[in-house]
């Protein structure tokens, strides 16, 4: 679940040394714009606990330096999603191999404090997404017994209340805002989640990707696939003011054949899903909540896509190619996507290998990142606001630890604890 950008000719008449010398002001200084948490799912020490890296990216030059005693525990192993919180006080890590959610607050110089671990409904979850008053988590299976890699089954939504203070401090005393409330009940089928069954085929299953909901919070949307029918699908759901999650009319929507990310526009009229097996882009207009094609989708992407993001004015598209170690870039009007660079030939530009996480940054809209799985390290661009074509970040690639996966970031100051 699912970050921001130009100043190109400035940075040529900028001297190594003092690019240097501005990318380790600390965070204490005015130079730094964000903080980026990159998740890592393997640790360097002998436990097998994941572990978050912190990086502050220097506003000035996009350089990303590692903080003070980071990285930091994940809190469990193989962490592979993350996502703060709408206050950007608190980071939620999704740790797959332990079925939890673990809470961190934010320090205001970007350290993690562990305050809080839960559990997901199902088994193994794999991606995370957050609006103001919810965090919904994805898990690959439905609950054991019924379900297990042995026994598998399609996978499931949960919905978390994400509580103020006075809420998490009437749950259990020195709870911290955005403690995490039991899940919401889902009464149709009894249990505390939404299954992502195909009511046509039931007996088939569907594997669940991602997740995204729209700017409003309204809608939510859970991209999956069925490789019995190879086929793949976005489940929609329309969140109710207690909470609960209904189907959207025309649910599951069709999508390719294996979405593997998603993501909504600023404007919450499109969302666009990636299909990792026909190396293309899918579109959607959203209107009430039901997805309807945009007109020309699918547009074509890099081979095996794994990640996209909308900048923060919705007019640019940047889609990491996970196979090709690439990122395709494009404008967005609309909902169409349009090649940036030399259309039809998309301009490629290089990333570490296997890049599987982006996001841009939310204090400038001006830095972009990439996680590089198989690279251990975070590719770093900056975004050129007139034109969004994009030049590396100084000294780019920035080291993480290994096979990195997820990347979440905050504006620097907006933390406060």
């Amino acid at each position: 679940m699912r970050m921001k950008f130009n100043r190109s000719s400035q940075l040529v008449l900028v001297s190594v040394v003092s690019l240097l010398a501005a990318g380790l002001v600390t965070a204490c200084g005015t130079l730094t714009a964000d903080f980026v948490f990159v998740t890592s799912a393997k640790a360097a020490g002998p436990n097998n606990y994941g572990e978050v890296n912190v990086f502050e990216v220097n506003s000035e030059s996009g350089f990303m330096r590692q903080i003070k005693t980071s990285p930091f525990p994940s809190g469990g192993r193989n962490p592979v999603a993350e996502a703060a919180s709408a206050d950007a006080t608190t980071l939620y890590v999704i740790n797959e191999d332990d079925n939890s959610i673990v809470q961190f607050a934010i320090g205001n110089d970007g350290k993690l404090y562990p305050q809080n671990t839960l559990n997901t409904p199902g088994v193994f979850p794999l991606a995370v997404a957050v609006t103001g008053s919810y965090l919904y988590v994805v898990d690959t299976y439905q609950p054991l017994p019924t379900c297990s890699t042995a026994a598998p089954c399609s996978g499931s939504v949960a919905a978390y209340p994400i509580l103020s203070a006075a809420q998490a401090n009437a749950l259990s005393p020195s709870q911290p805002a955005d403690t995490l409330g039991p899940p919401v009940a889902n009464a149709s089928v009894g249990a505390n989640y939404w299954p992502l069954n195909l009511t046509s085929v039931p007996t088939d299953v569907v594997t669940p990707t991602a997740v995204t909901t729209a700017a409003s919070g309204a809608y939510v949307y859970v991209t999956a696939f069925d490789t019995t029918a190879g086929r793949g699908y976005v489940f929609g759901f329309t969140v109710n003011a207690d909470g609960t999650l209904a189907a959207m009319t025309g649910s599951p929507f069709a999508a390719g054949t294996h979405p593997s990310a998603i993501a909504a526009d600023p404007s919450g009229g499109y969302v666009y899903v990636t299909d990792l097996a026909k190396a293309d882009v899918l579109t959607y207009s959203v209107g009430s909540g039901p997805l309807t094609p945009v007109a020309g989708s699918p547009f074509p992407s890099g081979n095996a896509p794994a990640a996209i993001v909308i900048d923060g004015t919705g007019k640019y598209a940047y889609v990491a190619n996970s196979q090709d170690a690439t990122l395709t870039a494009y404008s967005v009007s609309n909902g169409v996507l349009t090649f940036l660079g030399s259309s039809p030939t998309p301009v490629a530009y290089a990333t570490g290998t296997q890049p599987v996480a982006i996001g841009i940054d939310p204090s400038l809209n001006q830095y972009l990142y990439t996680a590089n799985f198989l690279g251990n390290n975070v590719s770093g661009f900056e975004v050129n606001a007139t034109n969004g074509t994009l030049l590396n970040s100084q000294f780019s690639p920035f080291s993480s630890n290994a096979n990195p996966t997820a990347v979440a970031a905050i504006p620097h100051g907006a933390a406060n604890k």
